[in-house]
């Protein structure tokens, strides 16, 4: 039996209640939906209560997507000279060559502690510590082929997310909305981008665009720029939600050639009939850190990432300035593995809903590419 549309997968703070799940449809709740509800009380970021904390960090941090394919192609007019010795230097220092021919599939696991920072506030958090009020433990479990078949499971204080791609198509399963396909052509997993695959990190990165230099964290680095084409762009928004941008940066240090800081905003504007538009901008800011030789080849063995979460527009509580709020990620790598036996092409199958998906009016090998 042929499975009805799937809502897409989204990359913003959803808080569905528990009480409510079940009267819902198997479609989930449209993201927009849970702002519009919230919008006429709210005159700050306080509907992000403890019962929702553990969901907005998951939805924000949990497997967020990288903004451009991998493999991006582009004419060589399109590269700077500069992009690429600095690419050059990463793979130098890297070592990821080694990988080339030799390397079917990467196993990793890690440590993760995540966190809903108060404003003006600290969380401490610490994936070697113990946590503080309000912080959440978990670990996670991530399998990849290539940038475009990955597959991971991230458990967190209770609440388990997995999220996949075979392929053709990228998807997320939470607990609270089921199975989500995702709109625009498949791209990476950002975690996967934060010094755990060098081979994607210097593929993806041969498109991008020199910016110059600056320090981050008392270490200097050269700026190479992405960012998503309008198509791609198009593609991921809809009649009440549009994507403006997602641009991400990534910093690479002039001393030893390695990525030590990785930064991607996305800014989506929501207007439903008869409403105002509101904005939200999510930034999310990655240092890494701790590389370690793994067969040769240099691997980013922890890092944290802050995320920072914007909220502005013409609603009349919204007039004094921008609602903001703060996330925030330490982890840890506990082992990466390489050429694991047993993997294969049916380790990263969608699940059945997401599988039986399509446009309609297409067959599954025509449909168009999805978020």
């Amino acid at each position: 039996m042929m499975m009805g549309r799937l809502a897409p997968l989204c990359e913003e703070p959803i808080d569905v209640e528990e009480d409510n799940t079940k009267n819902r449809s198997k479609k989930g709740w449209p993201w927009r939906n849970w702002l519009k509800s919230r919008m006429i009380s709210m005159s700050s970021f306080t509907m992000f209560t403890k019962k929702s904390n553990l969901r907005v960090l998951l939805s924000v941090l949990g497997c967020p997507l990288f903004p451009v394919p991998a493999l991006q192609k582009s004419s060589i007019n399109e590269v700077s000279s500069s992009a690429q010795y600095i690419l050059q230097h990463f793979v130098a220092a890297t070592g990821c060559r080694k990988l080339d021919g030799r390397v079917k599939n990467t196993f990793t696991t890690g440590k993760i502690v995540m966190a809903v920072v108060d404003d003006g506030g600290s969380s401490g958090s610490s994936a070697g510590g113990a946590p503080s009020a309000g912080q959440q433990k978990g670990c996670f479990v991530m399998w990849q082929m290539s940038p475009n078949k990955w597959l991971i499971e991230l458990a967190v204080g209770g609440e388990k997310v997995v999220a996949g791609c075979d392929g053709r198509v990228a998807w997320r399963h939470t607990p609270w909305l089921g199975s989500h396909a995702a709109r625009g052509g498949v791209r990476p997993l950002r975690r996967a981008l934060q010094g755990l695959d060098p081979v994607s990190i210097s593929a993806i990165f041969s498109s991008a665009q020199y910016m110059g230099e600056k320090s981050v964290a008392d270490e200097d680095c050269f700026i190479l720029k992405l960012s998503a084409d309008q198509a791609n762009l198009a593609d991921r928004s809809d009649a009440t939600a549009e994507t403006i941008k997602h641009t991400a940066y990534g910093y690479f240090s002039q001393r030893s050639g390695l990525l030590v800081h990785l930064e991607d905003s996305y800014l989506t504007r929501i207007q439903s009939p008869g409403t105002r538009p509101m904005y939200w901008e999510t930034t999310i800011r990655s240092r890494i850190e701790d590389y370690r030789p793994v067969d040769g080849v240099m691997i980013a063995h922890s890092g944290r990432s802050t995320a920072t979460i914007a909220r502005f527009g013409d609603d009349i509580n919204l007039r004094a300035g921008p609602a903001i709020t703060q996330l925030e990620e330490t982890w840890l790598i506990d082992d990466v593995a390489f050429n694991i036996h047993g993997l294969s092409m049916d380790s990263f199958i969608p699940p059945g809903d997401v599988k039986e998906y399509k446009l309609p009016g297409d067959s599954l090998e025509q449909r168009p590419p999805i978020r």
